[in-house]
Parts: structure tokens; C-alpha cells; sequence
């Protein structure tokens, strides 16, 4: 077990005025020295717990003060991190001599209304009001539900986590924004084996953006990870063919997330030729009846944000509209040189790391179809359910179902296993024949670039999908 502490609390008004007058004087002195300049400031506090097994594996509690300074000139960009306010101007300096060593052609940066904001976390339970003790007893009640319910569950790991962080951004263009953000997390896992040697998982998470209430009472659905790592060992592996697939919410927002929307992200579209010709704005994409979202003003999401780590405002943006492509997201480069409007997707998962282009929550909008009806006419299909894992190369997608259930003669049937979905996003996109009136968003961690994992969700109804490549084991 490792167990590391630092306990510090400092208010955000404290932070504010430590520390924002430094990074706008710093600006002031600079700005004039490339063609953009930014600094942004991370305090944070966190704690966090985990079991594996019977056994506490981890108590964390830590308080850090970092930054990272970008500069741009003549389209070359730097990227230099510090600790501490002290070294700042060095810092700065660094910055600067780095771009102008690099710096090669003309910037092109969008261009957006210069923003002086203070954006405070509207906090129900605060979970640094909550002892360690006390987060421990949680934790450990709910590790126990999943040992507890069934021998054959094997192992678990258990964790809950919280981070509250003071963000401040300074820029050249004379935007200065300070926001707060809170992330409260719990992730459950429950590993199951059978007499044959057959393992199976199941997982569950749940996060919010204000409370730690949102951790307590959640016994149900945390025993759901163990009901479903049991219930797959019941079940036999799925005849590999080509079936109608019925994609439930959490795959279907997963699907479109990695499959789609980071296709959508613009650093790739730009250098990307290929992708540029297949990713043409105005180009058909699937039924009339698909809209996919990428929505940064949603309350209480992982990826809900009033300003991204460039100062450019959370926006709801249409990637599809009407089954139509009709946007990309941006950062403030890719939108300066593909000329367009920015989005408000730069993000990083640290003011340590450089901001690149990311999605907030992306999500499947809900269609006409009701669910009794997404089944119907289907004589032979797979019902998929929930997320195990999955990889994309460019077009192509390979995602592995949590769950699998047959449907025959337009019902839900026996459950399989084993079930991996494979295909060509473009022409799946094209294939869905049906979307569901239901929706449900839930909570992810998107890797990129060396990032991860950054908070985001995803989202959707059930859609039906044709011709679906389905392999077993």
C-alpha cells in the first residue's frame, strides 16, 4: 500500500490575487516579443483511494502549484512548464527564444474577442469537507458489495477519487479568465472466473462536476459490475457473420466518440490530405434522422467547460446535422489555417501540458424510432451492450461489447460473449437505419497526444446499425 499526504487549502480569492497579478505584469512585459503569448496557472488539491481486493492499495492526498507558458512566432511554437512563480520571466524567456528558433512562416492564429471572466464551481458537498476516514469507509462498503456478491468473483479494484483546481489564463490578445473545477470520481470493478478458467469483467463509474454526494447511496449500481461480469460467464461466444447490430447508449456513445469524433478534431483533418477529401463539410454522411453533437455547455459533465485552455468560449457544436457533415472542432491554429470559426476544443489535462485539439461530450442526438420498436423485424441480430475495449486506425474501428445478446424473431434472446464489432466508420455511419428516442451521457477519459485520461463524456440513444461485421472467439 502506498499512502502519500500534503494538506494545504488556499481559497480561490488567495490564488487570485497571489497569483493573477504576476501573470498579467509578466504579459504586459512580453507580448510584443512574438506574435501570440499565453500563460496559464494550475493550483489544485486531491485526494484519492483505491482497494484491490480485500486490500486498501492506495490513500493519496496532494496540493501543486504548475504552469506551462506557449509562444508563437512566425508560426513556430514553443512550449516550456515551471513550478513556481519565481521563475517565471526565465521561464517566459525560454518560451520566446525556443519559438523564434522554430519559427519559420506566417502565424495564423483565429482571432476571438479579448475576455476577462472569474468562472466559480457551484459546489453542493464539498468532498475536501469529507475526512479520509470517512472516504474510506465508503469506498470499503463498496468494495464489499462486489466481493460479496458471487465466489466467483475472483479479485476487484475500487477506487474514488476527487480534485478541486483553480485555473488562471492570461493571453497576448488581452484575455485573463480564472475558473474553478471540481472532479469527483468512483470506478468499479468487478473480475469474475468460472471452474473452465473463463474470465470475465464488469465495470461501472460515476462522476460529477459539484458534488460528493454523488458517490453515496450508489450501492446498485455498483453491484451492477458484478452482476455483469457474472452473467457473461453464462453466456457462449457469438457465431462471428455479418448481423443488424442494436448498439445501447454507452456504446453507441463510445462508437461515435472514437470512431467519429476524433476524426472530427481538426489538427487531424489538416494534416490529413486523405481525410480532408472524405471529411468535406457539406458531405452526406448517414440518414436524415442523425445529428451528433459535440456540446462543452451541458451542466455537470466530465466535459463541460465556460472556457477552453486557450480563453475561447464552450460552445454546442453540430459535426452532423440532418445527417449532413457540418463542422469540425478547433483550436485557435487549425482554425486560423483551415479558415474557419473556432470552437472552443483546445484542452489539455494540465496547465502542464500544451493545449491541443479535444472533444468535450459527444454524444448521438436522439431520433423518432421508440426502443420497443429498434428490435422489431430483426430475425437473426446482436444486442451489444456497454464498452470493453476497442482501437481505431483512421476510418477503421474494431470496438470489443462488455455485454452481448442475441435477437431473434425482433426480441432480446440469449446472452453471448466474445462479441467485437469491426467496419469502416464511413460506411457505418451510413448503415444506421434506426435511432431510438431515449438518450443517456456517461463519463469517459479520452486519450491523446501523450493526454490522458482528460474528462469527457459521451453519449446517445440506441441506433441500429446493418451489415455489421461481428467476430466471435
Amino acid at each position: 500500500m502506498t499512502i502519500a499526504t500534503t494538506k494545504t487549502t488556499t481559497t480561490t480569492e488567495q490564488i487570485k490575487s497571489a497569483i493573477t497579478p504576476r501573470v498579467r505584469s509578466a504579459i504586459a512585459t512580453y507580448k510584443d516579443k512574438v506574435d501570440y503569448l499565453e500563460i496559464r496557472v494550475e493550483q489544485s488539491e486531491s485526494t484519492g483511494l483505491s482497494f484491490r481486493g480485500k486490500h486498501l492499495d492506495s490513500v493519496d492526498r496532494s496540493f501543486s502549484l504548475e504552469g506551462g507558458i506557449r509562444a508563437c512566432h512566425n508560426g513556430g511554437w514553443s512550449f516550456v512548464t515551471f513550478n513556481g512563480l519565481k521563475e517565471l520571466n526565465e521561464r517566459i524567456e525560454e518560451a520566446i527564444s525556443q519559438a523564434k528558433l522554430v519559427g519559420q512562416e506566417e502565424t495564423q492564429l483565429a482571432t476571438v474577442e479579448p475576455i476577462e471572466d472569474y468562472v466559480p464551481e457551484k459546489i453542493k458537498r464539498d468532498p475536501r469537507s469529507v475526512s479520509l476516514q470517512d472516504k474510506r469507509k465508503l469506498l470499503e462498503a463498496y468494495n464489499q458489495i462486489l466481493l460479496d456478491y458471487d465466489p466467483r468473483i475472483q479479485t476487484t479494484m475500487a477506487s474514488i477519487g476527487d480534485r478541486f483546481a483553480t485555473k488562471i489564463f492570461a493571453n497576448s490578445t488581452g484575455s485573463c479568465i480564472v475558473q474553478e473545477r471540481l472532479d469527483v470520481n468512483g470506478r468499479f470493478a468487478a473480475i469474475a472466473k468460472d471452474e473452465a478458467g473463463i474470465v470475465r469483467q464488469g465495470f461501472e463509474s460515476v462522476h460529477s462536476r459539484n458534488d460528493f454526494d454523488a458517490l453515496v447511496g450508489i450501492e446498485d449500481r455498483v453491484r451492477g459490475a458484478a452482476e455483469r461480469a457474472v452473467r457473461q460467464l453464462e453466456a457462449k461466444s457469438v457465431k462471428g457473420g455479418q448481423y443488424t447490430v442494436v448498439l445501447d447508449p454507452y456504446l453507441a456513445g463510445v462508437f461515435i466518440h472514437e470512431a467519429f469524433g476524433h476524426l472530427s478534431e481538426a489538427d487531424f483533418v489538416y494534416e490529413n490530405p486523405k481525410m480532408q477529401e472524405l471529411l468535406t463539410l457539406g458531405k452526406p454522411m448517414g440518414i436524415e434522422q442523425l445529428n451528433v453533437v459535440d456540446d462543452a455547455t451541458l451542466e455537470n459533465l466530465p466535459g463541460s467547460m465556460k472556457y477552453d485552455d486557450e480563453g475561447v468560449p464552450g460552445q454546442r457544436k453540430y459535426l452532423i446535422k440532418n445527417g449532413v457533415l457540418t463542422q469540425r472542432l478547433h483550436s485557435l491554429e487549425t482554425a486560423g489555417k483551415m479558415q474557419e470559426i473556432p470552437t472552443g476544443n483546445a484542452r489539455a489535462i494540465r496547465a502542464s501540458y500544451p493545449p491541443i485539439v479535444r472533444m468535450t461530450n459527444t454524444a448521438i442526438e436522439p431520433g423518432n424510432t421508440p426502443l420497443e420498436q429498434m428490435f422489431e423485424g430483426v430475425e437473426e441480430g446482436v444486442y451489444a451492450v456497454r464498452m470493453l475495449g476497442g482501437q481505431t486506425n483512421g476510418e477503421m474501428f474494431t470496438f470489443a461489447a462488455a455485454e452481448g445478446y442475441m435477437i431473434r424473431d425482433g426480441k432480446i434472446a440469449e446472452p453471448v460473449s466474445d462479441v467485437t464489432l469491426s467496419g469502416n466508420v464511413f460506411q457505418t455511419l451510413q448503415d444506421i437505419d434506426a435511432i431510438s428516442s431515449d438518450t443517456l451521457y456517461t463519463n469517459g477519459g479520452c486519450g491523446k497526444g501523450g493526454q490522458m485520461p482528460l474528462p469527457v463524456s459521451v453519449g446517445g440513444p440506441h441506433i441500429r446499425i446493418r451489415n455489421v461485421v461481428v467476430g466471435g472467439k
